[in-house]
Order: structure tokens, then C-alpha cells, then sequence
């Protein structure tokens, strides 16, 4: 019994060593365009899985991917009819998804075609142009909170908003309070819609938004609110609400309502969103890379020191 034991453990090892061999071979033999295809392809992984979370590009995907295992599985156990069902329903499935999900899908592609390469358009112009907005959104909601005036602003990021344009008035102006306010105040035209905020300029307002159908939203959530939530499932568009009823400000993004939100927690809330952070990182690991460099360097200079 041991001599078994032991003759199984040594062809174990041998089986992992090969294994490990084989690896670092094919490793070996990797050339610049695989690597440069591994790249690719988690690069775009990475840039589509947030694109998964929104409710409708979520169905669309995890449908497709049920009817190809569904398809394999049918395949693997020789289920002839079911297997060729399904065969048929995968040949008509593509025009069947643009049917269906043609809205989804339309997002869908136009959140890639908005990718942008933050380096190239400058983080900074654009931080230093959004913090004064910002500061005017922050201002106009905590005066709308306490007067109990609601209002609904949407701030544009990567995804389009163009078609919720057509719904309201187009006024491309300067964001400040005071026009925000004259928006929402009660008596005005435009008051019930949203306002879309596009690279920090009031675009248009009095806009449709699409209403949420979450089950999980308060039922004494308004109108509005679902309004906001909704619009945060199908874009990528920061939503900021404020009630009608009881002045509390919201924020909704990704389909998550933030509710009792103070001016101050807005403006960091906002700023965190709205503002890139990759510049801001980049210098602290500039900053941590030179104290680095700075204690290594004062290291070698007391060790020859002492070496004298």
C-alpha cells in the first residue's frame, strides 16, 4: 500500500511539474501581439462591466449568455429536440434582441462610442470648470430645500442625453443660482421638468424622464424621485432631487437613491462624482514616489558616512 502511495504521489508531482512546464512555455512563446491582444481584451472587459449594471443592458446580457450555456448544455447531453429548438432560437435570437431591446441597445452603443480618454481632454480644465457649478447647484438647492420648492437637475456625464432634449426647451446658458431658482420657482413654465446640465452649462430644461419601476424605492416617493432614479438605471448621469413636500435633497446615481443629504455632503458628493480624480492620485503618487526617493537617498548618504 505505501509503495502504491508513494508511486501515485511521484506521477502527481511529475503531472504538476509538466503542467508547469507547458505553462511557462507557451508563456515563453508569447509574442508582442498576444500580448498586445490580452491587453485589448481586458481593457475592454474592464470597460464594459460597468455598462452591465444598467437594468436593461443587464437583461439583454445575462438572456444571451442563459441561451448560449442552455444551448451547450443541450448539446452536451444529446437532448436532440430541445438542442435544436434552441439552435433556431439563437439563428433568429440576434434580430430578435434588436426588436426587443432596441432602446437598450441604443444606450448600450452609444455608452461606448461616449468613451473618452481623460488625459487627452485635460482633468484639470474641466475639474476647475465643474467646481464653480457645482458651488451654484449646492447654493440654489439649500435655498429650494427651505422654501420647499422641488426641483430635478441632471448632470450629463459620458452617456448622451440628446433624445431627452426633444422632451423640454433648450436654453444653453451659464449654470448660477439665481437661474436655477427662476427654473423650479413654482409659477414658472418650466418648473415641473428636469434640467439637464451639460459640460457645466444648463442645456435644457423642462425634460421627460424616464420613471423608475423599481420595487424597492419608498412608496412615498413622488413622482420625481422615481423620475431621477430612473434616469440614474439607464444612463450613467448623476441626479439631484429636491422634495417638494419636505425640502430633503437626494442624489441618485447607478439607480441608487441617496436621500437627507446636507448642503456640505452634497457638495463632496458632487465633487467625488463630477470632478476626475485621476490627476489628483497621480500627484500623491509623484509626492509618495519622491519621499521615497528622498529617504533613499539620505539612507546611502549616512551609510557612507559612517563608512568614512
Amino acid at each position: 500500500f505505501c509503495e502504491v502511495y508513494e508511486s501515485a504521489e511521484k506521477t502527481r508531482g511529475e503531472s504538476a511539474m509538466n503542467n508547469l512546464k507547458t505553462v511557462f512555455a507557451q508563456i515563453a512563446s508569447l509574442q508582442f501581439s498576444d500580448f498586445l491582444d490580452i491587453i485589448v481584451v481586458a481593457f475592454l472587459i474592464y470597460k464594459l462591466l460597468p455598462i452591465f449594471k444598467m437594468s436593461g443592458t443587464g437583461r439583454i446580457a445575462w438572456t444571451v449568455v442563459a441561451v448560449l450555456v442552455a444551448t451547450w448544455l443541450t448539446n452536451l447531453m444529446k437532448m436532440h429536440t430541445l438542442s435544436f429548438l434552441l439552435g433556431k432560437l439563437v439563428e433568429v435570437g440576434l434580430i430578435a434582441i434588436v426588436v426587443l431591446f432596441q432602446p437598450e441597445l441604443r444606450r448600450t452603443l452609444d455608452h461606448v462610442s461616449k468613451w473618452k480618454l481623460k488625459g487627452l481632454l485635460g482633468t484639470e480644465r474641466y475639474t476647475q470648470e465643474m467646481i464653480p457649478v457645482i458651488d451654484q447647484t449646492v447654493k440654489a438647492c439649500e435655498v429650494m430645500s427651505q422654501e420647499k420648492v422641488g426641483a430635478l437637475l441632471v448632470f450629463e456625464r459620458d452617456n448622451s442625453l440628446e433624445e431627452y432634449f426633444k422632451t423640454g426647451t433648450v436654453i444653453d446658458a451659464k449654470t448660477s443660482e439665481q437661474l436655477l431658482r427662476n427654473v423650479f420657482f413654482p409659477k414658472a413654465s418650466l418648473h415641473d421638468g428636469a434640467v439637464i446640465v451639460r459640460n457645466g452649462r444648463v442645456a435644457a430644461a423642462g425634460c421627460v424622464l424616464p420613471l423608475s419601476d423599481s420595487q424597492y424605492l419608498h412608496a412615498d416617493l413622488g413622482t420625481r424621485h422615481r423620475a431621477a432614479v430612473g434616469m440614474s438605471e439607464v444612463s450613467d448621469a448623476v441626479v439631484v432631487v429636491v422634495s417638494e413636500e419636505t425640502g430633503v435633497i437626494s442624489v441618485a446615481v447607478g439607480g441608487v437613491l441617496k436621500r437627507h443629504l446636507a448642503p456640505q455632503t452634497l457638495t463632496r458628493l458632487l465633487r467625488n462624482e463630477l470632478c476626475p480624480q485621476d490627476e489628483k492620485q497621480d500627484d500623491t503618487f509623484k509626492a509618495k514616489t519622491l519621499r521615497k526617493f528622498e529617504q533613499l537617498k539620505n539612507l546611502v548618504k549616512e551609510k557612507d558616512k559612517n563608512e568614512k
